[in-house]
């Protein structure tokens, strides 16, 4: 298992409502300009939650793009497909998965990789796998405000010889495949 500890139901409803609050403040809209992310692009939201950058995503990327939604929680998915639908949004496809995507091999753009990283019993595996499907020159986009030092943020994904830094913004890493 690539998650240390599953949260409860209740847990995570009460994470929810705080992630309303701070997208409301915080619209992820303005993270998500620092990435790049293009109309076309295939992008990977890994530990989605309820949805907060998957929907901006998913708009980003147009009807042309597609997102994964991933997350371990069976409740994250049936939010982030609630939003979707409300917003009539048809190009995001939810994976219910705590480490594993099932997408082939150089399949994705842009991975989003925000406020999950420090919850991972196994983030080797994880960074393998989001290697894995990234395309050459993709961007792994990363943050988690749980991490604070910015060296042991950079030495954690980089030093397994599989991304590099190539950017700091003021909010989010993006590291690219090497």
């Amino acid at each position: 298992m690539a998650i240390a500890k599953p949260m409860s139901n209740l847990t995570f409803r009460f994470m929810t409502l705080w992630f309303k609050v701070r997208d409301f403040l915080r619209p992820r809209e303005e993270i998500l300009k620092e990435v790049d992310i293009e109309p076309g692009f295939c992008v990977l939201d890994y530990g989605c939650g309820p949805g907060g950058y998957t929907i901006p995503a998913a708009q980003m990327v147009g009807e042309v793009g597609k997102v994964y939604a991933l997350d371990m929680h069976p409740l994250a998915l049936r939010m982030v497909q609630s939003r979707a639908a409300r917003k009539k949004l048809t190009n995001i496809d939810i994976i219910l998965s705590d480490c594993a995507t099932g997408l082939p091999d150089r399949r994705v753009d842009v991975v989003l990789l925000y406020d999950t990283f420090h919850m991972l019993a196994k983030p080797g595996e994880v960074l393998a796998e989001l290697y894995r499907i990234l395309k050459p020159g993709g961007i792994l986009s990363f943050n988690d405000h749980h991490m604070k030092d910015e060296n042991e943020i950079i030495f954690k994904i980089t030093g397994r010889g599989l991304f590099q830094l190539s950017k700091k913004g003021k909010r989010v890493y993006s590291f690219h495949k090497i």
